[in-house]
């Protein structure tokens, strides 16, 4: 079997404000004292798990093919994004295999969404829960992560020929 692992990585910067909204992780909505600061949505995980399918696939990542300096990808939708991802995917012929992420956040407190967003993930791949592993880790209030000031992810994939 020809098999492909790509990694991705993501970070944003957060911003704290007065009245809660809504960001956007794993493809769903969560509400927070904090914005993220971004040209998108912001979706660190999408964005991270994107990369990761595109690097697998032998290509650039998604700023190739989203660029922050076009205003037509300005608030764009991270599944756009991601959609982008697995439809060069498709015409590879190849298929995930796993999805593996960590999220590293002291905000927003990742465990109460977790399943949330993996059957959000699961969904907009099209594979099963089971294939997607969703961990989250705060830096211990070191560094600008352990200051609430951004927030990042690590994404692996295993990715098969069809």
């Amino acid at each position: 079997m020809n098999i492909r692992i790509g990694n991705g990585i993501d970070f944003h910067q957060l911003e704290k404000i007065d009245k809660e909204n809504d960001i956007s992780l794993g493809g769903i909505k969560i509400k927070s004292y904090y914005k993220i600061i971004a040209h998108s949505d912001g979706d660190i995980i999408l964005h991270a798990l994107s990369d990761a399918i595109l690097g697998a696939c032998g290509e650039p990542d998604i700023g190739y093919f989203f660029p922050d300096t076009e205003q037509k990808n300005k608030n764009i939708d991270s599944k756009i994004i991601l959609n982008k991802a697995l439809e060069i995917m498709r015409q590879k012929n190849f298929n995930l295999i796993n999805i593996d992420i960590t999220i590293l956040a002291e905000v927003p407190k990742i465990n109460p969404y977790r399943e949330k967003i993996k059957q959000s993930i699961a969904k907009l791949c099209n594979i099963s829960i089971e294939q997607i592993s969703i961990k989250a880790t705060t830096t211990e209030k070191m560094g600008f992560i352990g200051r609430k000031e951004g927030l990042g992810c690590f994404v692996n994939v295993l990715l098969g020929k069809i």
